[in-house]
């Protein structure tokens, strides 16, 4: 069995580099092409076979075991997000209005470290271990897994499972996030449109106000979670942005309401949208006005498969230690590793990178920053719980 407890060490300072250089040189969703040119030059300075061109963007690395075996996949995500970086770190972002606000630079690197370890180790390795480089994951509703796996990315080399790790500020360096089932939330968006009667702000009685039956709805929609979801039920619904109106003195004809409903569970996703359906129909009907509704389906709920989990949860173990596995709850944000999960049996867990200072900004916040230490250990993780996969796998 191979053992990298403390092999990270030997790639740490390269990761911290290359993170580095990704975290200053962001690229957006659908558009990473320096970003992976970087990789594919990686990958040949490793001796890493390997295959280009998936959802554009998107690199396969390939590293054949030297002995018969199973294959396990390994995914990291490359995009930046639309974001003014606010932080003052040393290697602040050069592209105005572009940042790795959600650690994927960091995931490129520890994935890109994880290649280098297995692979000088590959003679002992029993099986295939795939390096799967995804663009697009910010891209929702769209992503970039499946438009990988419709390009053919797994064609030739099928996964028997597929591991996929993020940076968690949350959690302190030396923690493993890992759940059995739902780990992270259905997201979806909803577009609504209301349609009153415009006029003059002085003469109200001969319109229909788009506003006030807008401020109704968003009121009402309060309580399609508190009086309609079972409380030990998971499910959110934010109305993020509301445009409508000409000035202060114009009484508003229409309205836009754009949001999201995040969930864990499928009748409850189903049971919030019928809902929500109702109350806004129902309101705007009843204040002499009218809606259009658009639901965009976004990334499904991430569900592990059980017995990976608990691969995932034994290989922190004997990492990090017993108690590096903390009971957690799921989160409601969205991934697009969800979709490779509805294919292929796997896990989905979170490396503990809480800031020194232990106050950690949240993901996609413009002063998010993580704690570089930790990036090797995730390299650790990752090439330990592939490894420790195909053992189990062969037995």
């Amino acid at each position: 069995m191979i053992d990298f407890k403390r092999q990270g060490e030997r790639v740490e300072e390269e990761i911290i580099s290359m993170r580095r250089h990704l975290h200053e040189n962001p690229e957006l969703s659908e558009e990473e092409f320096e970003t992976s040119q970087f990789i594919q030059r990686k990958l040949d300075e490793y001796g890493i076979p390997y295959k280009k061109g998936y959802a554009k963007t998107g690199v396969l690395g390939i590293i054949k075991g030297g002995k018969p075996g199973g294959v396990v996949a390994l995914r990291a995500d490359i995009d930046a997000l639309p974001i003014h970086e606010k932080t003052e770190s040393s290697y602040v972002s050069k592209k105005e209005g572009v940042m790795h606000a959600c650690g994927h630079d960091a995931h490129t690197s520890m994935l890109l470290g994880t290649g280098k370890l297995l692979n000088e180790q590959k003679a002992d390795i029993k099986g295939t271990i795939l390096l799967v480089f995804q663009p697009a994951e910010e891209n929702a509703p769209t992503g970039g897994s499946q438009p990988m796996m419709d390009d053919g990315i797994f064609d030739e080399y099928k996964p028997d499972v597929i591991f996929g790790q993020h940076v968690w500020p949350d959690l302190p360096k030396g923690q493993i996030g890992i759940r059995d089932g739902a780990m992270m939330g259905a997201s979806d968006r909803f577009i609504v449109t209301i349609n009153g009667t415009g006029g003059h702000a002085s003469m109200p009685h001969q319109t229909n106000d788009a506003i006030t039956m807008a401020s109704a709805v968003v009121s009402q929609l309060q309580t399609v979670v508190s009086r309609n979801v079972d409380p030990l039920e998971a499910a959110v619904l934010t109305v993020g942005k509301i445009e409508g109106g000409y000035r202060y003195n114009v009484v508003a004809d229409k309205v836009t309401i754009d949001g999201t409903i995040r969930t864990l569970n499928p009748e409850v996703r189903s049971r919030v949208q019928e809902r929500f359906n109702k109350i806004v129909e129902g309101v705007t009907a009843g204040m002499g006005g009218s809606a259009e509704i658009e639901h965009i389906e976004g990334y499904p709920a991430t569900v592990n498969t059980p017995e990976w989990a608990q691969q995932v949860r034994a290989t922190a173990q004997n990492l990090l230690g017993e108690e590096s596995t903390p009971v957690l709850n799921s989160s409601l944000g969205g991934e697009d590793f969800s979709r490779f999960l509805l294919k292929y049996p796997g896990a989905f867990f979170w490396l503990g990178t809480m800031p020194k200072n232990g106050q950690p900004k949240p993901l996609h916040d413009p002063y998010f920053e993580l704690d570089e230490d930790a990036l090797a250990g995730g390299a650790e993780m990752m090439a330990q719980v592939a490894t420790d996969t195909l053992e189990k796998l062969e037995k």
